[in-house]
């Protein structure tokens, strides 16, 4: 008999907590920080929507303090806080973590990412039936989602977060370690005024 996908996956939502003038500060100088945290609260409600119907176990991880009341709050979610010195370590951490609590396959996505749709992250479920990791690259040179059916810490060292490198250095990685993989459909993350252009955001939020 299959086991339960939803017993058995569980998929890490990492956030940042929605406060002006520290999210999408790229874009803050171009629009404010106002319009930024709208920009930023725009992606939260669209990561939500997508994960919301998803068969999996869900966690929410705050960059900085668990917010008790907010749109995480819906029944689905759990909800935890990030730790560790940089975003790999704490991306290590997350999945340690529900790895040391017995999932069989874990998935991360972040929340800035408009083109992200339910159909992608199913689909990455489902191909890790067959694949070791499944990564999702964007177009800026990093990834929207990672995924693995083995906790693998090499995947988070060594890298240079926030640049166009981090993809290539993960594809080594696997590469180096021998791990059968699937690369998803490439997207574009929402992190400077020209994403929000590309994504024509700009007219969602006024």
């Amino acid at each position: 008999m299959k086991q339960n996908t939803a017993l058995n996956t569980a998929l890490i939502i990492f956030v940042r907590n929605p406060v002006a003038g520290k999210v999408k500060t790229r874009i803050a100088k171009v629009i404010g920080d106002e319009k930024a945290l709208k920009v930023y609260q725009l992606l939260l409600n669209h990561t939500q929507q997508v994960t919301l119907n998803l068969n999996c176990r869900k966690f929410v991880y705050y960059a900085d303090q668990i917010d008790e009341h907010d749109l995480w709050s819906t029944p689905g979610y759990t909800k935890r806080q990030q730790f560790g010195n940089d975003l790999g370590e704490r991306m290590s951490n997350a999945f340690k973590e529900l790895f040391e609590q017995g999932f069989q396959k874990i998935l991360i996505i972040g929340s800035d990412c408009y083109q992200l749709q339910t159909k992608f992250i199913d689909k990455a479920i489902d191909m890790l039936n067959t694949n070791d990791v499944i990564l999702g690259p964007t177009f800026d040179g990093g990834y929207y989602l990672l995924g693995m059916k083995q906790f693998r810490p090499a995947l988070f060292l060594d890298k240079i977060w926030s640049t166009n490198q981090v993809t290539k250095q993960t594809l080594q990685d696997i590469i180096q370690l021998d791990l059968s993989f699937i690369l998803l459909q490439q997207l574009h993350d929402v992190d400077t005024p020209q994403d929000l252009e590309f994504n024509q955001i700009l007219s969602r939020i006024v």
